[in-house]
């Protein structure tokens, strides 16, 4: 609902994703994707607002199936989101493309590679396939 990119919007975006979130109830689907407002554009500002309403607390009620949510999720964020019921995956973008064994460094606590926007799914291999594994 906060997408504002080519000049989207509503005047009620609330409302209106209820409504549509409830009606995709009626598609049986595998799942809907909610990303938080808190995630950023290619060359947009990386700073994520820690006070922006959480998308999957304003609209999990409304659908029934699965529901995945991204958006600048840390481990600690994303897991106190599965912990409150408000998402039934947590997706991770950035972190995942410059740390490709995620799932083992939130296992082990360890250190995250920091990404790079610039390497983002073009412009050659840098980036691509050389991030530091464990």
């Amino acid at each position: 609902p906060y997408g504002s990119f080519n000049d989207i919007g509503d005047s009620d975006p609330i409302s209106l994703f209820n409504a549509v979130i409830e009606k995709l109830n009626t598609y049986h689907l595998a799942y809907v994707h909610m990303i938080e407002p808190r995630s950023t554009t290619a060359g947009g500002n990386d700073q994520l607002d820690a006070q922006a309403p959480i998308t999957s607390e304003m609209f999990r009620a409304a659908y029934q199936g699965k529901f995945i949510s991204a958006g600048g999720y840390d481990q600690a964020m994303g897991e106190a989101v599965l912990e409150a019921g408000l998402a039934d995956a947590v997706a991770y973008g950035r972190l995942y493309i410059a740390n490709p064994d995620l799932a083992e460094r939130f296992k082990q606590g360890a250190k995250l590679n920091p990404y790079n926007r610039a390497t983002f799914y073009g412009g050659g291999e840098a980036g691509y396939t050389d991030y530091p594994t464990l």
